[in-house]
């Protein structure tokens, strides 16, 4: 794989791709522990899929931003390595299916030609940061947030401080109040306000923290109803510091940041993070708004064609195409089922519009398409290019758009087939409920399992994949789930649990709920009012016929886009990595965490010399308490433990205590004379732990 290693410009990459290269032999030959590098490869992005033997690779996009070029390479990469198809997810990735894993580094080498990352994408690490697709161009915001999530995404990419996190860290970026990127259910959500200071202007933004979906549903707090957008970036660093450190390690269903706020309560959290902002690296963090420029409006001579459908161009004007803040444009939402473009497509795609649009496509929560700076007269055109492409459905973010995760396709959770149902049930409300393609207050989401990927637990009408018995044998059923969604600034509702239904009888459900709905609202009553007003209890009373098992048919022992009879053959999850507990390897990372700080120093990277010196005392201390026996589930009981069973039985000793020696890392400054004198510390902690280790090991027996 010599070939690609000296065309990359930027060297950090390089040396990553050529470092994953290893690890995938070292894997291979045996010398790599399987816990190791499944935590390793999920951090480039790599994800194991149902199907033995191949790998789903998330490709990461900040903000959902891709440009004509890096659209045609991912479909380039997806043909040569793929299966032919881009999958677009919810929280504005790109992922291909089916790679082979030995094909990893030399695809990330060809996307990295052009920009575009796995790294981190996976993992326990900060994820894909989002933000509104109309970001830039939405004519209710306060100012573009483009810059503050490209300027985040760049903060925290390689950091230390979040490179090996209990789990992950999701971060959004909503345009305007309207919350179009969910602030509510993230660990971060940041909401645009202008506040008038002095005299002047100052940007800043609401904040959100401690949210999360997944199968516990926790809404997020507002910490902040104003803080300057120079301290965004400060804040979130303090505050990911204390989750790393706090935060749960061994059991992975308590290991979310919500949790960790529920176990010590918001005040006590807010504490520590204030603690922590002595030691952080930028106490303020100025945003460069050059980062991310207005793209340039398209200014080929458009020539004037009629709509190959005249009606439905009318009716898909109205839903899918909006006014931008630039007066004379237009922003076009492309509604893409399941999210999924066959590549022969998209470069179809590209070939028809790049005239027509800015070279800057966003990717929507809804995994649907954004495209910018369009001229009234270009509408027809581009339309036309939808319509031969299978593209131009109206009803963009209505009740007949289904968001859907991946579901049995190739996840190792689903349970149910979430794309084929969705499939169905947006055909089912195009034939028999075309109203509802203005209907943008009540929306269907489908997951294939608990987890939420589809986002059912924000949805108005959501169903994740379940099962049922009947005599003896196991249905395919769906969990029906109500009320959810976004109310705006900040507020949402969970959606409720209201009952279970075989997963063919899901239409049945949407055909009750919206007819009920249509019949006995009062005017102009949104379906959250009318939720409210009815009761959970109403809508399971309405909904409970479907659920009688003593009328099932045959089909309905068979899932959806199946042919066999329904098992729930689930796999283990890898959404957050693992724990990585072998003695071995933790002594291992960290000598390697010493050799990261020392090249930090040498950078002059005091901030991330002496996070990774911490790191070092950690793992050194948890490696030899696992020695003892002793699996401690969080660094600040590592610390606590190491106190305990080894300085004060005498077998360590330290000036004062282990505790105050490894916690200065959040009395000091991040000086270069504290990044020097502790990873002395580090170092000789390492050391003597490592030299010491069989010795430990017959007094611990």
């Amino acid at each position: 794989m010599q070939s690609f290693r000296t065309e990359l410009e930027n060297p950090i990459v390089e040396q990553e791709i050529i470092a994953l290269e290893q690890k995938i032999r070292d894997y291979h030959a045996g010398t790599l522990p399987e816990e190791k590098f499944r935590s390793l490869r999920l951090a480039r992005g790599v994800y194991g899929q149902r199907q033995a033997g191949v790998q789903m690779v998330r490709i990461k996009l900040p903000f959902g931003r891709v440009t004509f070029q890096q659209l045609l390479k991912i479909a380039d990469v997806s043909d040569e390595y793929a299966s032919k198809n881009l999958h677009l997810t919810t929280r504005q990735d790109i992922q291909i299916h089916y790679v082979s894993l030995d094909k990893t580094p030399e695809l990330w080498a060809k996307l990295a030609a052009d920009d575009i990352t796995l790294r981190e994408a996976c993992g326990n690490t900060v994820r894909n940061v989002t933000a509104s697709a109309a970001a830039g161009i939405d004519p209710k915001e306060p100012f573009d947030v483009s810059p503050y999530a490209h300027a985040t995404f760049l903060y925290f990419l390689r950091n230390p401080i979040c490179a090996e996190m209990g789990r992950k860290i999701k971060i959004s970026f909503s345009s305007s109040e309207e919350d179009t990127a969910f602030s509510y259910i993230h660990d971060f959500g940041f909401i645009p306000k202008i506040q008038v200071i002095d005299g002047k202007e100052v940007r800043g933004f609401k904040v959100m923290m401690g949210g999360g979906l997944g199968a516990q549903p926790i809404l997020a707090n507002a910490v902040f109803d104003f803080l300057p957008s120079d301290e965004i970036i400060p804040y979130m660093e303090a505050t990911l510091r204390v989750f790393d450190r706090h935060g749960e390690r061994n059991n992975r269903n308590k290991a979310r940041f919500k949790y960790l706020i529920q176990k010590l309560g918001l005040e006590e959290v807010l504490r520590l993070i204030e603690e922590e902002k002595t030691a952080i690296k930028s106490k303020k963090f100025a945003i460069d708004l050059n980062e991310v420029a207005q793209p340039e409006p398209p200014t080929s001579v458009v020539e004037a064609v009629a709509p190959v459908d005249a009606l439905a161009y009318e009716i898909w004007r109205q839903t899918n195409v909006f006014a931008q803040k630039q007066e004379g444009y237009f922003g076009v939402y492309v509604k893409v089922l399941t999210g999924d473009i066959p590549t022969d497509k998209a470069r179809l795609l590209v070939d028809g519009i790049r005239a027509h649009i800015a070279d800057d496509i966003r990717i929507t929560q809804d995994q649907n398409l954004l495209f910018k700076y369009v001229r009234e007269e270009s509408l027809p055109h581009i339309y036309n290019v939808l319509h031969k492409l299978g593209y131009a459905r109206a009803g963009y973010d209505s009740t007949s758009d289904v968001t859907t995760c991946p579901g049995t396709d190739t996840c190792n959770l689903g349970i149910s087939n979430s794309t084929e149902m969705a499939r169905v049930i947006e055909q089912y409300i195009h034939e028999f409920h075309a109203d509802f393609v203005h209907e943008r207050q009540l929306k269907i989401k489908i997951s294939g399992c608990m987890n939420s990927c589809g986002q059912h637990g924000l949805a108005h009408i959501g169903f994740h994949g379940s099962s049922v018995k009947s005599d003896g044998k196991v249905v395919p059923a769906a969990q029906v789930m109500l009320g959810g969604g976004t109310l705006g600034d900040g507020l949402g509702r969970v959606a409720e649990r209201v009952i279970k239904v075989p997963t063919k009888r899901v239409l049945q459900v949407v055909d009750v709920v919206l007819l009920d709905f249509k019949a006995n609202r009062e005017a102009d009553e949104k379906f959250h009012a009318y939720y409210e007003r009815q009761t959970k209890d109403y809508f399971y009373r309405l909904l409970k016929p479907l659920a009688d098992l003593s009328t099932l048919t045959d089909d309905e022992f068979v899932d959806w886009g199946h042919e066999g009879t329904f098992s729930t053959a689930i796999g283990v999850g890898e959404c957050a990595g693992v724990v990585i507990d072998l003695v071995a390897t933790l002594l291992f990372e960290a000598e390697e965490k010493i050799d990261w700080a020392r090249q930090a120093l040498e950078k002059e990277q005091y901030a991330d010399a002496i996070y990774h010196s911490y790191s070092s005392f950690v793992g050194t201390a948890k490696a030899l308490l696992l020695d003892k026996g002793v699996n401690a589930s969080t660094q600040a009981q590592v610390i606590a433990e190491f106190e305990t069973r080894f300085v004060e039985e005498g077998l360590f000793s330290f000036p004062n205590t282990f505790t105050e020696r490894v916690l200065q890392i959040n009395k000091f400054e991040p000086s270069k004379e504290f990044a020097e004198a502790y990873l002395i510390q580090a170092t000789a902690f390492y050391l003597e732990g490592a030299e010491r280790r069989e010795d430990l090991r017959v007094v611990n027996s």
